[in-house]
């Protein structure tokens, strides 16, 4: 009997003993395989980082992909439908476990996404939208509705009746496509609209773009430039042809503001691009966790004035 309870203590002692060596590290690893997010490689094709609204949504994107332990790749297209759908066809080499997209061109884009949508992996748009692919979602401020908020308020200004002009954003992306029908639905036959030209986004396109419209229509009381680069650039032209005319931009990026508290510019739309990149990650993790997602995510929007 004695023999027979050393022996079982023995065995007891073996196994407690092989129970506390286990590695502290193999226990570290189940946790971070517990956790999930750790594994998640998250792609993100951004249409240009030479705009301070688009860097601004990128930091957002890394800073949530940080505190939520994803990895995030971040890829800049340049402003170049042609590039963006090769970066996103690396992002799919890469097996990236998401691909998010701010697309340069919401037509161009289609391919893109119906690349990764054969590759099985899953797209969200983010900003600007894709016609065709699936997306499991679109992070967005209601682009039509800052339309809409930068009209009345230039009618405010300016009354009825007033010639006004439009800067418009690259062709073909949604910003630019919802931007304008907002704004148009808000002066449609109460202004008289004598020049919109695209001026793709861009500051050096927005000040050579208004120098044109004023010389072929002087009269111009007001413009809306569909984003603030455009807005400054105008704002800069203006300010060489003495005129006092009210612009509006949208974005608030932190130079349209300061112009904004200077008086320069009339007002910017904000948007919040780093809340729509905090959302883009979270709404990213969520699906990659098995979460129901919203097909739309929106980011509010606010006036500046």
């Amino acid at each position: 009997m004695k023999k027979l309870t050393l022996l079982f203590v023995a065995l007891v002692t073996i196994v407690l003993s092989a129970c506390s060596m286990e590695s502290p590290f193999l226990e570290n690893a189940k946790e971070d395989t517990a956790g999930g997010n750790a594994s998640f490689k998250i792609g993100f094709s951004i249409s240009t980082l030479n705009n301070p609204f688009f860097v601004t949504l990128s930091e957002g994107a890394k800073a949530n992909a940080q505190e939520q332990g994803a990895e995030i790749s971040i890829v800049d297209a340049q402003d170049d439908a042609s590039k963006q759908a090769s970066d996103v066809e690396d992002l799919i080499q890469q097996g990236v476990d998401m691909i998010l997209i701010n697309p340069v061109d919401s037509a161009a884009v289609g391919s893109a996404v119906e690349s990764a949508n054969a590759a099985g992996i899953p797209v969200i748009t983010v900003d600007r939208s894709a016609e065709s692919g699936e997306v499991v979602s679109h992070i967005a401020s209601d682009n039509v509705a800052g339309g809409v908020l930068a009209g009345e308020y230039l009618l405010e200004l300016v009354g009825e009746g007033a010639k006004v002009a439009m800067l418009e954003g690259t062709a073909g992306s949604s910003a630019a496509r919802d931007r304008g029908e907002g704004f148009l639905t808000a002066v449609e036959g109460k202004v008289d609209l004598v020049s919109s030209l695209t001026a793709n986004f861009d500051r050096g396109e927005g000040l050579t773009v208004m120098e044109n419209m004023l010389q072929a229509n002087p009269e111009i009381q007001a413009v809306f430039a569909q984003n603030d680069e455009m807005a400054l650039g105008a704002l800069e032209a203006i300010e060489a042809s003495g005129k006092d005319i009210k612009v509006i931009g949208f974005d608030a990026t932190d130079d349209a503001v300061a112009k904004v508290e200077e008086g320069k510019l009339a007002a910017t739309v904000a948007q919040k691009p780093e809340e729509i990149g905090k959302a883009a990650i979270e709404t990213a993790v969520a699906y990659l966790n098995g979460e129901t997602v919203e097909e739309f995510v929106p980011v509010d929007l606010e006036l500046v004035k």
